[in-house]
């Protein structure tokens, strides 16, 4: 990968660092916009852009800053490809960082018969968990079945029906109207907080199987 979201809350938000020469660095705020979001966001398959920081939302880096004056239209694929002064040439600071947020939260569904069945669980610091099934039904299971794109929910096994997850129980009172493309676009409790058991694991079967 020559990019990746650090210091976020998950995956798809952070401070924006790409890979030049071998080295990690970060990306000054000037310019930074909307446009420059969604390639980034676009670029890690995390979904739509939300909204795109300046000034180290997400804590300074450190080491280089190797792009200033990113201007890309939106359209690109990667970040490379948007006009920007030359690698490394800038009169920023660390606290001038760019992030973002992007829509997307990685989810996935395990040890079901197929990728479209299973234990639902979602990527938070980098670490696999599992979500508690307190309020979980078909309004949850239908957004994590279209973020998937496995069709239409079919049922929400619960009290661990796909086995019991480990450490972490990432989310609990996940609160979904059933229309929303993403889980990310949920109303989500904090990260971690619960008053939950692995043998509450939410589980989701979806129509499609994956193929």
């Amino acid at each position: 990968t020559t990019i990746r979201l650090m210091n976020g809350p998950h995956h798809c938000a952070g401070r924006v660092e790409v890979l030049h020469n071998q080295k990690w660095g970060t990306v000054c705020d000037d310019g930074w916009d909307l446009s420059d979001a969604t390639v980034v966001c676009r670029q890690l398959g995390c979904g739509r852009a939300l909204s795109a920081s300046k000034q180290a939302l997400f804590g300074q880096g450190s080491g280089h800053i190797w792009l200033d004056r990113v201007s890309c239209t939106g359209r690109e694929n990667a970040l490379t490809e948007c006009p920007a002064r030359p690698w490394g040439i800038n009169a920023c600071i660390h606290e001038e960082d760019a992030g973002v947020v992007c829509s997307e939260i990685q989810v996935r569904l395990v040890k079901g018969p197929n990728r479209c069945a299973g234990r639902v669980e979602v990527l938070h610091n980098d670490q696999w968990g599992t979500v508690c099934d307190d309020n979980w039904n078909l309004r949850h299971a239908k957004v994590v079945c279209r973020q998937l794109g496995c069709g239409t929910a079919v049922s929400t096994p619960a009290e661990a029906h796909f086995g019991k997850g480990s450490d972490p129980i990432w989310l609990d009172g996940v609160e979904c109207t059933g229309a929303e493309a993403t889980l990310a676009e949920c109303h989500l409790n904090t990260w971690g907080i619960h008053d939950c058991s692995h043998e509450e694991d939410a589980g989701v079967v979806c129509l499609g199987n994956g193929g």
